[in-house]
């Protein structure tokens, strides 16, 4: 048994199913053949002028205008004198009540308007082009997004063409424009705008709108922005022209104007004045007050992955300690402020923070003149720098989950490399690598090395043990004729970027001394990229636990490279 049609049915027992959207176009001086529309059909007018005859009812058409029909009125357009370009959406709508079968609804969905309002009416334009390219779907779940965007185009017009039974008084039409206004000041909103969503002349709405708020309409209107742009400015992290965009500005430059009308300082004082901030010492003894939370880092130091493994991206650091990293995907905003550190263009960014992986007093003076600047032990531990880092940073809890879960894969690799016999117990091993030429350097508290001399791991030779990792330096120097005594029984060997250094080590590595060591006689010798395996940051640790064992799965010849 079917169910009749209700007369009028609330908007939340409504189901709404997109049928088709078009873009059209009629030429100027001609007239469309009156039609029946057969499903509700939405006309959103871009260009043009002409006259739209909706069943008794005659609709000026004109550039921004919004037109609604409901199934079986008809659809004339006449007396276009320019060129008319359109939108035509149609969809159908399903009543659905808990007593009753759900049943096909055509009445009038909003009563007493046939042209809707639309307030910015560029965020129609906007709902309807996303529907228009996205019109074509071969899935399930497109056709699905395509609905929710349709649900989204409607509630907007709903929104302010809707109308109750209760017929607002001018009081409650103003209340309604300031909560919109609340909503949407970072849109280009008028005065006029405003009176007409509240259905009233402007000489009727700003007395009214004064004296509710104390404002006229657009002061308050920059009050809400210069409001909303202090919380930008104490916690977001974002640069000043955006914050100015995201507030409803253009131009960086008014906004900064605006802003000192209303607080009396500039944007940029007023953050450094109210951000919380606290006192903490460097590694060389600075004692620095930072901001409580700092946004805006640069981070100049070869240990990058530090930062990102505790969930933070800095927004300057140094392309040579990135650009070939196991982790440089995560890089791609990153500015470049070169090495040494270039202060015009750090100065630029408008830090908050810097990290300074350098104990040079004469650089730290030159930075810190540009923000509060930590000095940085990149050479430390793996798990003193996150620890450290985490302190400063307020990244205490992420610092130690991570560290604690990286000790239980680290320890379970080298278990697993032990049971599969790829390591022998007290079996040593060297990172060797050529730099400034043709010297030779054996790694120790640094780079490649500390992966490998892990708890579990590789055991580091006497001479490496005694002279470098004992003295807690991060590589030492190989004198000639020395080889022998700083390789163990397997070679770890760094190509380097420096054209001449790569041309020391192929030369190395043709020579009888090189051949002669047990190292090279037994194939356990692996190249790897200086540059994206020499460093010893917490990302780069955790995709060793990846490919450690792949490298020492196979044979390895000298030829190999891993990528």
């Amino acid at each position: 048994m079917l169910h009749p049609t209700p007369p009028t049915a609330p908007l939340h027992s409504l189901l709404f199913q997109l049928s088709d959207v078009e873009l059209r176009m009629q030429t100027a001086g001609t007239s469309s053949q009156p039609a029946p529309a057969k499903q509700y059909t939405l006309l959103v007018f871009t260009s043009g002028t002409g006259e739209l005859q909706a069943g008794d009812e005659t609709v000026m058409l004109r550039t921004e205008a919004c037109v609604l029909l409901s199934p079986g009125e008809t659809l004339h357009i006449c007396d276009n004198e320019t060129k008319l370009y359109y939108y035509e959406v149609c969809f159908t709508s399903i009543y659905t009540s808990e007593s009753k079968t759900p049943v096909v609804y055509s009445r009038r969905l909003l009563t007493g308007r046939r042209e809707l309002v639309a307030y910015p009416f560029s965020k129609l334009i906007r709902l309807v082009e996303e529907l228009y390219s996205n019109r074509v779907y071969t899935d399930e779940i497109s056709h699905m997004k395509q609905n929710l965007r349709l649900q989204e185009l409607l509630l907007f017009l709903f929104e302010y063409n809707f109308r109750s039974e209760d017929i607002e008084s001018p009081t409650q039409s103003v209340e309604r424009t300031i909560r919109y206004l609340q909503d949407h000041y970072m849109e280009n909103i008028t005065v006029k705008q405003l009176a007409q969503i509240a259905g009233m002349s402007i000489w009727q709405y700003t007395p009214i709108f004064q004296n509710l708020t104390g404002s006229k309409p657009l002061e308050y209107l920059t009050d809400l922005r210069i409001q909303h742009s202090k919380q930008l400015l104490l916690h977001s992290g974002e640069p000043l022209r955006e914050i100015a965009r995201q507030v409803g500005y253009t131009d960086e430059y008014y906004f900064n104007r605006r802003f000192r009308q209303r607080t009396g300082i500039a944007p940029g004082q007023y953050a450094h004045f109210h951000r919380p901030t606290r006192r903490v010492t460097d590694w060389t003894g600075h004692e620095v007050e930072i901001p409580e939370k700092p946004r805006r880092i640069i981070y100049h130091g070869e240990t990058i992955g530090d930062l990102l493994a505790l969930g933070i991206k800095p927004i300057g650091g140094e392309d040579a300690f990135s650009w070939n990293r196991v982790y440089k995907h995560r890089l791609k905003k990153l500015v470049n402020v070169g090495f040494p550190l270039d202060t015009e263009a750090a100065d630029s960014l408008s830090p908050d923070l810097i990290i300074l992986s350098s104990a040079n007093d004469e650089e730290y003076s030159r930075i810190s003149a540009i923000a509060p600047t930590l000095a940085f032990d990149s050479f430390a531990s793996l798990e003193e720098r996150l620890r450290i880092l985490g302190s400063w940073l307020h990244k205490e809890s992420e610092a130690a989950a991570w560290l604690d879960s990286f000790s239980t894969k680290n320890a379970a690799l080298w278990q697993r490399l032990h049971a599969e016999e790829l390591v022998r117990p007290g079996e040593t091993a060297s990172v060797l690598i050529h730099d400034h030429g043709n010297r030779l350097f054996a790694m120790g508290c640094t780079g490649l090395a500390p992966a490998l001399y892990a708890p579990g791991g590789f055991k580091p030779v006497d001479r490496i043990r005694k002279e470098i990792l004992d003295q807690d330096l991060g590589f030492g120097e190989i004198e000639a004729g020395d080889l022998a005594s700083y390789t163990g029984d397997r070679i770890f060997m760094l190509i380097p970027e420096r054209e001449d250094s790569r041309l020391a080590m192929e030369e190395l590595l043709h020579s009888p001394e090189w051949a002669s060591l047990p190292a090279v006689q037994n194939d356990f010798v692996y190249l790897l990229d200086e540059a994206k395996w020499n460093t010893d940051d917490a990302l780069t640790r955790e995709k060793l636990l990846t490919w450690l064992p792949k490298l020492l799965q196979a044979p390895a010849p000298v030829s190999r490279l891993l990528q």
